[in-house]
């Protein structure tokens, strides 16, 4: 009679995207943005009420980058702005009161 051959399950190791964290934790991406415009936008969608997440945008991989890498070469930084709706409700806006 022979005996079963017990298998450990070996769990395989995952390696996830920081942005891959994000959008399964209900995050959508936006935009990638330098400054001015980087302040503008978070500031514009945290008064719709999004929470707002920004991740540092490095150039790597394929496609074109040259307006990033000339803008990184000149000191200019860029982030990518996530967002989802807040689970706090919006504070009343005085302008829209009666």
């Amino acid at each position: 009679m022979t005996t079963p051959k017990r298998v450990i399950p070996i769990a395989q190791a995952k390696t996830v995207s920081p942005e891959d964290a994000l959008l399964r934790d209900g995050w959508k991406r936006q935009t990638t943005i330098g400054e001015p415009r980087l302040s503008e936008i978070v500031k514009n969608y945290k008064a719709m009420g999004f929470e707002v997440h920004v991740e540092e945008y490095k150039t790597e991989g394929e496609g074109c980058n040259t307006c990033f890498d000339a803008g990184q070469e000149m000191g200019f930084s860029y982030g990518t702005v996530y967002v989802r709706k807040s689970a706090d409700p919006v504070a009343d806006d005085e302008l829209f009161e009666d």
